[in-house]
């Protein structure tokens, strides 16, 4: 079990690190998704990209793997409003080339979110 929990956050830590250095290589397709009311989608992305970062290398560190589970967790959450604002807008494109049918967006929301903060509470408790 500690071998596959090494991978897994390997994994994670490669995982969020690439998705938040693509918030700043391909910013259109992350605020494009922003939903309408949230204000500065901009720097929403930014922030959104600097987080994610950060977060991928407070878990490469013991003393700081179980804050930065926690961080990711409440990332995760704090989006939950824009995967269902995608399950409302579907269908659309999604950076010109992309199509979010509703299938996608409801899977995003209830499979793939869900099983993205399962992931990282596996990192808020020493095994």
């Amino acid at each position: 079990m500690k071998f596959i929990k090494k991978v897994g956050l390997g994994l994670m830590v490669i995982f969020y690190m690439i998705a938040g250095i693509n918030h700043f290589y391909n910013p259109v397709s992350y605020r494009h998704i922003i939903p309408a009311y949230i204000p500065c989608p901009h720097t929403v992305n930014i922030a959104a990209g600097a987080c994610e970062i950060a977060g991928s290398l407070l878990l490469i560190f013991l003393k700081t793997r179980k804050i930065a589970a926690w961080g990711i967790i409440c990332m995760l959450v704090a989006f939950l409003p824009v995967h269902v604002d995608m399950v409302i807008r579907a269908p659309f494109l999604l950076g010109g080339d992309l199509m979010v049918t509703p299938l996608i967006a409801w899977i995003r929301l209830i499979v793939l979110q869900p099983l993205l903060i399962a992931w990282a509470c596996w990192y808020t408790r020493d095994v």
